[in-house]
């Protein structure tokens, strides 16, 4: 996937990755951490994403920030999945918007790019009364799971 993405920068351990998203509503620090959680014996992590708030230092998952550049913080935060992946192989990680919507949007980015990403990753996403299935363009999911091939 060769898309525009801003530069970012992560910690020593991969857990947390940072960017600025640049646009009319002026300079935003984005957070993107994968935070390992284990339920019956399998770890996997948990992918957050949202604008760091200066006053707590804590990431702000559901302010919206309008600043114009939504494909390309959405390839950032692909990119920093790849990135992930590509240091820990064996790991799954866990994806779900803040809110429906932000889950459909991310949904929409799998579509768009699914030959691309097919070909790295493998993709389930979860239904419910149905669990978790291999992706597929035509269905709607509650929340993702990826894993490097």
């Amino acid at each position: 996937m060769d898309l525009q993405k801003y530069e970012y920068s992560t910690n020593d351990n991969y857990l947390e990755f940072e960017f600025d998203s640049e646009g009319p509503k002026g300079k935003t620090r984005k957070v993107i951490q994968y935070t390992p959680y284990n339920s019956n014996g399998v770890t996997y992590f948990s992918l957050s994403f949202g604008n760091l708030d200066p006053t707590t230092g804590k990431i702000d998952t559901l302010i919206v920030t309008n600043n114009n550049d939504r494909e390309k913080t959405l390839a950032t935060v692909a990119a920093t999945v790849l990135k992930f992946t590509q240091r820990f192989p064996d790991m799954m990680v866990y994806a779900i918007g803040s809110t429906s919507a932000r889950t459909r949007l991310y949904q929409m980015g799998i579509s768009a790019y699914w030959n691309e990403i097919d070909s790295l990753l493998y993709v389930y996403g979860y239904q419910e009364n149905k669990g978790w299935k291999p992706f597929r363009k035509d269905v709607n999911y509650q929340a993702f799971l990826i894993k490097r091939k």
